[in-house]
């Protein structure tokens, strides 16, 4: 009797732990991303400019004409291997070659593949086509954020940083989940206008990146060193997602990419508002700073990029080097520190940190210097950094 009741409350308990187990699947659940991905997806992102649309179309297209010359194959392989077999008293034909079947064997598939070329063409000439741009926005791949750069038409001269979101992070740390945009929500979406032709210049800073919007049919590599560029003009508004698509670093997984596209009055007057806080934030670079106000700024500055490797601790992780009790920290010479941020170190494993203003370095290094068990007492100003910057 005990051993049955032990039994049948191992049972009940198996069974709430599954209908606990199957809820918080359900509250976990996820829906369709508009703009990204959806759930159990099978075919392409529903395309949000002409171009990915040609190209879902092209797919379609390729892929039928592929089935039947397949099933034509097949077809025509199995019913003389079974209407011909030695069972049924079909005797081997002798022959050594056949001209006629050579030259069909040769011209036929000549012709499907010069038909699929012909009705690609078009498209792909229209992938590269980056005349006429009213916009010109370089990205630059950095490990592991984006940068955009607007060079040239409306809004130019307004520069960000994109960055997957802090929250996004922790959740991924603390390996719980949440939310329709998981591992894709930025801090600063990359906003262009609708209806206009946006050319996108990529590089990067460091190693290979890939900037890649499935809706917009645009998949462009960003080589260091070199510069290529792309083009979408997204036909409806609306947020669109993507990610590098390149393997390039333990962070990889932590590069998304979110384009929002708004209305013209929209996209002016977020460009009015940009410029105005680009306005506000400008650092007189001559400005003499103390050091209770470096390490307020640094703090900020080292939490949204420095402490994803080197951690809040400053302990470093792994082949992260410390920066708590670090050597190159702690040595009176400020500019050997002010160099590895300009320039990187260890072969990139440490990248450059170019793309900072000079006060935000300024900022990082006088918190680094003064913070954890670091009270060197320095201070490094703006001018500091300009004067090694190339």
């Amino acid at each position: 009797m005990n051993t049955r009741n032990t039994l049948q409350q191992t049972v009940r308990m198996t069974g709430l732990a599954l209908a606990g187990s199957l809820l918080a699947t359900a509250a976990r659940a996820v829906n369709d991303l508009p703009g990204g991905p959806a759930v159990r997806q099978l075919d392409f992102q529903p395309a949000a400019t002409r171009i990915a649309m040609d190209q879902h179309w092209l797919h379609s297209a390729m892929l039928v004409i592929c089935g039947l010359i397949c099933i034509a194959v097949f077809g025509v392989m199995f019913y003389s291997i079974v209407k011909h077999r030695k069972s049924r008293g079909h005797q081997p034909a002798h022959f050594h070659e056949s001209v006629a079947v050579e030259i069909a064997w040769t011209i036929v598939p000549f012709v499907i593949v010069i038909g699929m070329g012909a009705m690609a063409t078009q498209t792909v000439v229209a992938m590269k086509d980056t005349t006429n741009a009213e916009l010109t926005i370089k990205a630059t791949g950095y490990q592991w954020k984006w940068g955009y750069d607007y060079l040239k038409g409306e809004g130019e001269g307004i520069q960000l940083l994109s960055t997957l979101d802090a929250g996004q992070r922790a959740m991924s740390d603390a390996g719980k989940p949440e939310g329709d945009d998981y591992l894709l929500k930025v801090d600063e979406p990359l906003v262009v206008p609708v209806g206009r032709k946006i050319r996108i210049i990529t590089t990067a800073n460091d190693v290979i990146h890939s900037w890649m919007v499935p809706a917009f049919g645009v998949k462009q590599d960003a080589i260091p060193g070199f510069v290529r560029d792309t083009w979408f003009r997204a036909e409806k508004t609306g947020d669109f997602y993507g990610q590098c698509a390149e393997l390039c670093g333990k962070e990889h997984a932590y590069m998304p990419i979110h384009v929002k596209v708004v209305d013209a009055p929209a996209y002016a007057a977020w460009v009015d508002g940009r410029r105005k806080a680009m306005a506000a934030k400008a650092d007189d670079p001559a400005r003499v700073w103390k050091l209770d106000e470096m390490i307020a700024r640094g703090e900020k500055v080292y939490n949204a990029n420095c402490a994803a490797c080197h951690q809040a601790s400053g302990k470093g992780a792994g082949a992260i080097k410390p920066l708590d009790g670090s050597a190159v920290v702690l040595d009176a010479d400020k500019n050997k520190q002010i160099a590895v941020l300009l320039n990187g170190q260890n072969n990139g494993a440490m990248p450059s940190w170019k793309a900072l203003s000079d006060t935000e370095i300024a900022a990082v290094i006088t918190y680094t210097k003064n913070h954890w068990g670091n009270t060197t007492g320095q201070v490094v100003q703006p001018t500091d950094v300009i004067a090694l910057r190339k």
